[in-house]
């Protein structure tokens, strides 16, 4: 796993918490704070964490149970594990061993051209993350060889190593997979794209999910045409995999449960165990100051976050940053408990009705689900 691949996280104080008034240390450590963390994450690191989420550690081919009535699901893990298969071979970087972040590999021939990446191509609720960490897994090669990242994280790496020294990183890579590939940013889309055209001239093979399209008729639904549209020349190198299911847009957005009070929070907070504790509008303002390639380290032994005073957020550079972190808590498991407003309220509808929509649907989701989960903080105290 990620924590035993790499080195510690340094940390650098920022700013500290002070609890509500009126509210003392009731346990003999004080809660952590998010906002006295300033991690700085070795490159190694960054790469190293290129792992399905925890919640995606077990998954396998075997553990996807295919709806009898969409046969497209059948034959999607047949063709993905065929696939895995067939990437056992040498590729263009070849089988040795890889110095640090990509330097000193061994020239070995190169892979047969063809199809070297697969799209998997279908609406929420069929499983697509469940069958890109299962192809992962399934892969016949160590971890150091495989990548696996959302499109935010794979840009974020970018950011954090520059353009060249990322090619270098992952060519050496038997397989990436990319979940949720976004299609609105045109300039990340363009720049993600190139990144993927370096890889496959590596010998790198490829498998993705996407959005939509922002303003598509049947949003959230088969969004190929588009992915491979806006991957450019890339398109030859992709199979898609149509796999048919119920949408479940109509479900539409769960509702959050009711905020605590500040004194509730706080005094879970310090009656916890692992747990930080942080005021919501100081929060935002940290995240600014670290890079969201951190974020996930920024985590880094908590087994739940206590929130006070969560407000709308003001802005859509915000906003974005907030989606990260609420994706690295979900992918964590770590419960939110928060006083303030419910997480539904979190975006203005002018955002909620925007091009980055499906970035805050997604957030709220994760952070009412992680919500819930906070409830027995209180609970238990």
């Amino acid at each position: 796993m990620p924590g035993s691949l790499a080195r510690p996280v340094a940390w650098g104080t920022v700013s500290s918490f002070s609890p509500a008034p009126g509210i003392g240390p009731i346990a003999d450590a004080a809660p952590a704070s998010l906002c006295t963390r300033q991690p700085h994450v070795p490159a190694d690191r960054l790469v190293a964490e290129m792992v399905p989420p925890p919640r995606f550690d077990s998954v396998r081919f075997s553990t996807y149970i295919p709806d009898p009535n969409q046969p497209s699901q059948t034959e999607a893990v047949g063709v993905l594990e065929g696939f895995a298969a067939g990437l056992g071979g040498a590729h263009a970087t070849g089988t040795a061993k890889r110095g640090f972040l990509g330097f000193g590999r061994a020239k070995a021939t190169r892979v047969p051209a063809g199809p070297r990446g697969v799209y998997l191509d279908g609406g929420y609720g069929v499983g697509k993350t469940h069958l890109l960490a299962s192809l992962w897994h399934a892969t016949p090669a160590e971890p150091a060889l495989k990548a696996f990242g959302t499109f935010v994280e794979l840009t974020n790496l970018v950011g954090a190593l520059g353009f060249q020294q990322t090619v270098r990183t992952l060519s050496g890579h038997r397989l990436l997979c990319i979940d949720e590939f976004e299609l609105d940013d045109p300039g990340d889309t363009v720049l993600v794209s190139t990144l993927l055209g370096k890889l496959v001239d590596a010998g790198v093979a490829l498998a993705a999910t996407s959005n939509t399209l922002p303003g598509k008729l049947g949003e959230g639904r088969f969004a190929a045409a588009d992915f491979l549209r806006e991957i450019q020349g890339l398109s030859a190198h992709f199979r898609a995999l149509r796999i048919d299911g119920e949408d479940y847009r109509h479900r539409g957005l769960p509702e959050a449960p009711a905020p605590y009070s500040d004194e509730e929070v706080t005094k879970a907070a310090y009656a916890t165990e692992g747990t930080s504790l942080d005021d919501f509008p100081h929060l935002l303002e940290h995240l600014a100051k670290v890079h969201p390639s951190r974020y996930g380290a920024l985590t880094d032994g908590l087994k739940a976050v206590c929130l006070t005073d969560v407000r709308p957020v003001p802005d859509q550079s915000t906003a974005l940053r907030l989606v990260v972190l609420a994706d690295r808590l979900y992918d964590r498991e770590v419960p939110v408990l928060a006083s303030g407003l419910p997480f539904d309220r979190l975006f203005s509808e002018e955002m909620l009705n925007g091009g980055y929509r499906k970035k805050y649907f997604r957030a709220i989701s994760r952070l009412t689900a992680l919500a819930r989960d906070a409830g027995r903080l209180v609970e238990a105290h």
